[in-house]
């Protein structure tokens, strides 16, 4: 009888270990999956962008101020206007982004009622979901000509349009990660805090704001990723002209520069130029996401 009840829990803690081993290496494949299509994608930019760079010059295509793809008799491929352009336009959608999301954030997770929560994080949500190709539209229809108006400008398709459709755009990424880094603070934090006499106001930036600060600091992370590769939008609001940035001027972002000529580009030094810029915006998204995880773990090790 008790070699019989051992047979059977030895029996079913093989099985266990077989589903769990079964569910481990799943996952395992799924990860190697990931990070295969990383390398991928990098060893394929890497050798359809050397080309071009190489016939261009490295310092000539980066550091150009001319592009003219197009030009059958002397075309030029310097892309410096559309890396200013794409820092430009980044900085200022964090600049204007992260403060409104996270007082934002703070609102909704410390002082907000349920109901005024419940009607903002679905507004919130509902924001995430819009198509990129909704938020050009609506900013060319009233964006665009509200800036025309406001400022006296030619034309109101220009990097401040950019700036502000890029900055509603990563809004609900901030504001979302961010709120759950804050709900996720431990209730004892606040209530001894509270307890020594802090008010409510000094109790969420000084105790609960500095131990979400890595949720936090994700959630910039994930709205400079949002703001960077975006390209349907920025093309529809920014006049996709190849001018040097300006704040009321037309504009080309390094994602709107591929988007708008991969189509009719054909085979030759114009295709290669435009899968070397690809290679300079994955450089560039991997190296602001390097600084950022940087001082990330450094905060958290401090």
């Amino acid at each position: 009888m008790e070699a019989a009840v051992f047979g059977k829990a030895t029996f079913m803690k093989h099985k266990r270990n077989f589903w769990e081993d079964t569910i481990h290496g799943i996952f395992l494949l799924m990860g190697l999956f990931t990070v295969g299509c990383v390398l991928l994608i990098t060893v394929y930019l890497v050798i359809s962008g050397l080309p071009a760079i190489s016939k261009i010059g490295l310092f000539k295509f980066l550091f150009g101020k001319t592009w003219m793809s197009t030009n059958a008799s002397n075309p030029q491929f310097g892309i410096l206007p559309f890396i200013l352009t794409s820092i430009y336009g980044t900085a200022g959608a964090i600049v204007l982004g992260v403060p409104i999301g996270f007082f934002a954030a703070v609102y909704l997770s410390k002082m907000a009622p349920p109901k005024i929560k419940s009607v903002i994080t679905s507004a919130v949500s509902l924001l995430a979901g819009i198509p990129s190709v909704v938020y050009g539209l609506v900013g060319m229809l009233i964006l665009v000509p509200g800036i025309r108006k406001i400022f006296k400008v030619p034309d109101g398709a220009s990097l401040l349009a950019a700036i502000l459709v890029l900055t509603i755009m990563i809004l609900p990424s901030i504001i979302k990660v961010s709120v759950t880094a804050l709900d996720a603070v431990p209730p004892e934090y606040e209530d001894a805090s509270l307890a020594l006499g802090a008010t409510p106001i000094e109790t969420f930036f000084r105790v609960s704001v500095p131990a979400a600060k890595s949720g936090i600091a994700a959630a910039v992370v994930l709205g400079v990723g949002r703001a960077v590769g975006e390209a349907t939008a920025v093309m529809m609001v920014s006049g996709n002209a190849t001018n040097m940035p300006s704040l009321f001027q037309s504009v080309r972002f390094m994602t709107t520069a591929v988007a708008s000529e991969m189509s009719y580009a054909g085979e030759g030094l114009q295709r290669q130029a435009l899968f070397s810029i690809a290679l300079v915006l994955f450089l560039f998204i991997m190296l602001i996401n390097a600084v950022l995880n940087f001082f990330i773990k450094k905060n958290k090790e401090e």
